[in-house]
């Protein structure tokens, strides 16, 4: 097991490195973040991504940035979260989706949330301090301090 964490400490601080090099100050974070296998951070034009102290991302999560995307201290993020601070526009039915460009609006996640595995954030978001996000969610609506968002979901046996 200690083998295993100072790997997936090792690949972090490189692959951060790496991401701090290709962004420069686009990227701010502290050394302290940690994630585990394929983590993917993408930030386009003049966006920007803030990640404060202490911050945790599971395997397969990503986070693409076109406009400000900021997490605070102690926040987890389970296995498999994406988080996008814009979508295609797709007002023109003549031009190609891919042609028309994006919307954005940034995102802001608060201090030692839990954001459960598969959840996605999607742009405009803001997620107050201490909030727990359940797995499976799709955030488009802010969420305020202390909340816990679950899906509504009911099995069916029949």
């Amino acid at each position: 097991m200690v083998i295993m964490k100072f790997y997936f400490h090792f690949i972090c601080f490189l692959k951060t490195l790496i991401y701090k090099i290709l962004y420069g100050a686009r990227f701010h974070f502290s050394w302290d973040l940690s994630f585990r296998k394929s983590f993917s951070l993408v930030i386009f034009g003049d966006g920007k991504v803030d990640i404060a102290r202490n911050v945790f991302f599971n395997n397969y999560c990503s986070v693409s940035a076109m406009n400000l995307i900021s997490i605070g201290e102690g926040t987890i993020f389970g296995e498999n979260v994406k988080i996008y601070d814009h979508n295609h526009i797709y007002s023109d039915l003549e031009t190609p989706i891919k042609d028309q460009g994006y919307t954005s609006a940034p995102i802001h996640i608060g201090r030692h949330c839990w954001i459960g595995s598969n959840v996605i954030i999607l742009k405009g978001v803001t997620i107050g301090d201490n909030c727990i996000i359940g797995a499976g969610c799709i955030v488009y609506k802010d969420v305020a301090i202390n909340t816990r968002l679950v899906n509504k979901q009911e099995l069916v046996f029949r």
